[in-house]
Formats: C-alpha cells, sequence, structure tokens
C-alpha cells in the first residue's frame, strides 16, 4: 500500500514549485536561488544549521515575509501551478495551514480556538455545522477524547502537547491544501512530540505538510523527502533515506554527520 501510493504520488505534479527564490532583508541577502519541489500529500523536512534560511523559505511560501518592513522577494513560488505572487495574500494564506514553534493558542475558550476561523472565513452555515467542523477537527487533532467535556475552559489550561495539537486543530478546521510547520515540537516534551509526530504521518495522508526542524532525527522519523539548507542556498534534496544514508553532496554528508553545523 505505501509503495502504491508513493509510485501514485510521483506521476502527480508536485504541489510546490520554487525557481529562483532569493530573498533580501534590507542590504542583507538570505536566500540564494532557491529551487525546489514539493510533491503532494507528502511530508517534505527543510534541514541546516541556524540561520541557513529553512524558516525563511517557509514564509516565502504563505507570503508572511509581506509584512516585515524591508524585505523582498524574487524568483517565483507556484501551488498547483498557481503564481503565488498574483494572489490575493489573505486568500492564500486560508489555503496555507501555519503550525509554529511555541504553540500560539488564541485567549479564548478551546471550542472557540477551532470555531473562530471558520466564522471568519464563512466555511459554516449554521450552528451544527460548526460544531461538526470543530469536533471533525479536533478528532484528526487527535484531541477531541482529552477535551470532550471541557472545550468551553480556556485554552492555556491545556498542556504544552495539547496546545500544539489544538494549534494543528484549528489549522486544519479551515480545509487547507497544505500546512507549514517550523519547529512544532522543539518546546515540547518527548511524550509529546511523539504525539505529533504520529500525527505528522496521520495528516500527511490528506495534506502537503513541509516541517521546518533542526532534529535530524525527527526528519528521518515524519519526513518523506528531506532539503538541506546551507548559507541560504539548497545544497541538496531527496528521498529522505537517500539525504540520510547516501547523500550525494559532501556538504551533505559532512552536516549529517556533525562536522559542520
Amino acid at each position: 500500500m505505501q509503495q502504491s501510493l508513493e509510485k501514485q504520488n510521483e506521476k502527480e505534479p508536485p504541489k510546490i514549485v520554487a525557481r529562483g527564490v532569493n530573498v533580501y532583508y534590507g542590504e542583507k541577502q538570505a536566500l540564494f536561488s532557491v529551487g525546489l519541489e514539493v510533491p503532494p500529500r507528502r511530508v517534505t523536512a527543510l534541514i541546516g544549521p541556524s540561520g541557513c534560511g529553512k524558516s525563511t523559505f517557509l514564509r516565502c511560501i504563505n507570503r508572511m515575509n509581506d509584512v516585515i518592513d524591508g524585505c523582498r522577494v524574487e524568483g517565483f513560488i507556484t501551488i498547483d501551478g498557481m503564481d503565488i505572487f498574483s494572489l490575493d495574500a489573505v486568500g492564500l494564506r486560508a489555503r496555507i495551514g501555519m503550525v509554529f514553534q511555541k504553540p500560539n493558542p488564541f485567549p479564548k475558550s478551546i471550542y472557540e480556538n477551532v470555531a473562530y476561523g471558520v466564522r471568519i472565513h464563512s466555511l459554516a452555515k449554521t450552528k451544527s455545522d460548526l460544531d461538526a467542523i470543530v469536533h471533525h477537527s479536533l478528532k484528526r487533532a487527535g484531541l477531541a477524547r482529552e477535551v470532550s467535556d471541557r472545550l468551553h475552559d480556556p485554552a492555556y489550561s491545556l498542556s504544552g502537547g495539547q496546545q500544539q495539537r489544538l494549534c494543528i486543530a484549528r489549522a486544519i478546521a479551515l480545509q487547507p491544501e497544505l500546512i507549514l510547520m517550523d519547529e512544532p515540537c522543539s518546546a515540547l516534551d518527548p511524550i509529546a512530540t511523539a504525539r505529533i509526530e504520529n500525527l505528522i504521518a496521520e495528516l500527511s495522508r490528506n495534506y502537503t505538510i513541509l516541517i521546518v526542524t533542526h532534529s535530524m532525527q525527527q526528519a528521518a522519523r515524519v519526513s518523506h523527502r528531506t532539503v538541506f539548507f546551507h548559507l541560504g542556498r539548497v545544497i541538496e534534496s531527496g528521498a529522505t533515506n537517500q539525504i540520510f544514508t547516501k547523500p550525494r553532496r559532501k556538504q551533505t554528508e559532512r552536516y549529517i554527520t556533525g562536522r559542520i553545523g
């Protein structure tokens, strides 16, 4: 089943294509002619040392760099063949779920955290529709059983790992086409991390996921493809197993073996 799914995805066009992406913060260049392709319904991990451009590239996809003064982006990025820079930024971000390094629930109830975006984008016609979306999203995020009798409690009453799963539920409630994750487990303990990683594997059956991680072990566990960034450039990309066992570039091998970082 897994092999047939891999072959099916190989035949499908990439979900995201980036070509010649350069990013400048004022006079400082952060990304240099980045080009890569992201397959649909797989997990693609972005790895590399701190400051190498992983998160900068992630922010290009949902155009979060647009709100940074002095930031300039060149090149093109497409989602399903559509140039993201020709799209309305608000509409684009509604199609993309974002999960940050630290859990960032709204100062609202558990229920309202998931329901808020659904209301804003008018995705539910009735209260029963809204209830169904909230329940389904919490279930997909593996949180429904844990919070079923406390939906109106503050989101901050949850543990850190639960808050992060709530943020994932909030993201998938909008029925995004892809999910961006920027170090989603860095603030979590090993048990909560394992739950998030299992959730990522589950979600990748339906969503395209990009995850930035400093943990090579995590990248090896959760991703199907890996992209190695260094000093603002993509050094190598490929199947995760190939990157970690038979890297083609010497720089990749040196990073994987801990000789550069």
